[in-house]
């Protein structure tokens, strides 16, 4: 399992750069990780991440752009504006979470 270091701490990461510890998040990382794809993060984007975490500590599994949208209350549409392009992979990298099954 590849590790990476950001800002002093050591994190382990896949080959894509997803994190594989659900414990080694927080929201600092989160600031961190986001502004390596060049999004600043608010209020608005941690609604979002914090929805991901918890469905993904029931649930198991990265929730989809549906998901989200549907049972985190986010519309699909505000959601590709903070997360511009990919927004279920980029959500799920800044969330620290695995890729979303489905996401290339």
């Amino acid at each position: 399992m590849p590790v990476t270091t950001i800002a002093g701490r050591d994190i382990h990461v896949d080959d894509e750069g997803f994190l594989t510890v659900y414990d080694e998040w927080d929201p600092d990382l989160a600031k961190r990780l986001a502004a390596q794809i060049g999004i600043d993060l608010t209020d608005a984007h941690f609604k979002a991440l914090t929805f991901l975490r918890d469905d993904y500590a029931t649930q198991g599994e990265t929730a989809t752009l549906r998901r989200v949208s549907t049972l985190g209350g986010i519309p699909t549409r505000q959601l590709f504006a903070l997360f511009p392009k990919k927004p279920a992979k980029k959500m799920a990298y800044i969330a620290g979470l695995p890729k979303p099954h489905g996401c290339v």
